[in-house]
C-alpha cells in the first residue's frame, strides 16, 4: 500500500478491519516507518493531493480526533453491540466516497463496501423486533436471516460473477464441499480477486497473510491469494476444517469471520452447540456476517441453510 492509498484510508485503516484472529504482529522493521509518520504522510498528501469537491466534504481528522476515532471504530466492530456498530455510518460512508473518487483504489473500496452493508444491517436491526426467545426457536434458527434476505433479494450480481463463480465452484466441488458456498467470496470481497483490507486480508475470500500461508499459498511476489483458483482452493481446505470442527455451517462460518478459538470460546462459555445460542458473545460483525452468508447463498443459489449438505467424505 502506498502512501497515497494510507492518506484515503486514514478514516477506516485501523478500524475497519476482518474480526478473524489475526497472528501478533512482529516487531517494525528498522526502516518501516512509524504511525505517526505515517499519518503526517497522509494528512499531507490529502491536503496536496484530494481535489476541492473533496476537501469540501471531507475533513482529514486532527492526530487526537482520529486516534480517538480508531480505538471507538475498533471496539464497535469487535465488541457485540449492533447499535453501537451503526453509529460509524457517516464515517465509513464519508471515507467510501473518498475511495470512489480516485481511481486506483478499488482494492480498499471493494472491501470498505462490504464493511459498510454490515453497519447498515446494523442500523436496521437495532429497530427491529428482538430476535425469537431461546424457548421457542427452531434448530435452524439464524438470528438477522430475514432481514439479509430481504437486503440481498434485489441486489444485482457483481458484474464479474458469470466469469468467477464456475471456476470457484469447480474448486470447491473438487474439494468435497457445497458448490453454493462459492458465494461466500461475494460476502468477502463483492468478488474482486484483488480486493484487500487494512488489516492485510486479500483475494476472493479475504485471506490473511498467515492464514494463507498456513492453507499452502504464497503472499509475496506473486501473492496467490488474488488468483482465483488458489483463492479458493485455500478457502475450502479451510472451510471444510471447520465444518469438521464444529459440526455445521453457521459456527464454521462465524469461525471463518471471528477465529475458530473465539467461537469456541463462546460455546464453552455458554455450554452451547449452535450459532444461535452464542450470536449475542460474538463481535458485531461476526453476528452481521452468518445470516449475511446464508442469505447470499438462498439469494444467489436458491439454497436455504437447512439444505447446505456438509462436506463429502
Amino acid at each position: 500500500m502506498n502512501l497515497r492509498h494510507h492518506g484515503l484510508l486514514i478514516l477506516c485503516a485501523a478500524g475497519l478491519a476482518t474480526a478473524a484472529e489475526p497472528p501478533k504482529a512482529p516487531p517494525p522493521a528498522a526502516n518501516e516507518v512509524t504511525a505517526d509518520q505515517l499519518y503526517e504522510a497522509g494528512k499531507e498528501l490529502f491536503d496536496t493531493l484530494a481535489p476541492p469537491e473533496v476537501k469540501e466534504h471531507y475533513e482529514f481528522p486532527g492526530k487526537e480526533q482520529w486516534d480517538a476515532f480508531a480505538v471507538r471504530l475498533q471496539t464497535a466492530l469487535e465488541n457485540n453491540d449492533l447499535a453501537a456498530l451503526a453509529q460509524y455510518e457517516p464515517e465509513a460512508r464519508a471515507a467510501l466516497a473518498a475511495l470512489r473518487t480516485f481511481p486506483g483504489n478499488e482494492e480498499y473500496a471493494d472491501w470498505l463496501e462490504e464493511r459498510l452493508d454490515y453497519i447498515q444491517a446494523a442500523q436496521q436491526a437495532t429497530h427491529r423486533p428482538p430476535p425469537v426467545p431461546p424457548s421457542v426457536r427452531p434448530a435452524q434458527f439464524i438470528p438477522h436471516y430475514d432481514l439479509w434476505l430481504q437486503r440481498l433479494q434485489s441486489r444485482p450480481r457483481p458484474a464479474s460473477a458469470d466469469q468467477l463463480i464456475p471456476v470457484l465452484g469447480a474448486v470447491f466441488a473438487a474439494a468435497g464441499l457445497p458448490v453454493e458456498l462459492v458465494w461466500l467470496a461475494e460476502v468477502e470481497s463483492t468478488l474482486n480477486p484483488s480486493a484487500r483490507s487494512p488489516a492485510g486480508a486479500r483475494g476472493l475470500f479475504q485471506l490473511m497473510p498467515a492464514t494463507a500461508q498456513e492453507l499452502g499459498l504464497g503472499t509475496f511476489m506473486p501473492d496467490e491469494r488474488t488468483d482465483p483458483k488458489k483463492s479458493a482452493g485455500a478457502a475450502a481446505r479451510l472451510l471444510r476444517a471447520l465444518y469438521k470442527k464444529f459440526g455445521d455451517w453457521p459456527l464454521a462460518f462465524a469461525a471463518y469471520n471471528a477465529g475458530a478459538g473465539r467461537v469456541q470460546r463462546a460455546l464453552d462459555r455458554q455450554k452451547a452447540g449452535t450459532f444461535a445460542e452464542i450470536a449475542a458473545a460474538l463481535p458485531a460483525e461476526t453476528r452481521m456476517y452468518v445470516p449475511k452468508v446464508l442469505a447470499m447463498v438462498r439469494v444467489r443459489a436458491g439454497v436455504p441453510p437447512e439444505k447446505l449438505a456438509p462436506p463429502r467424505t
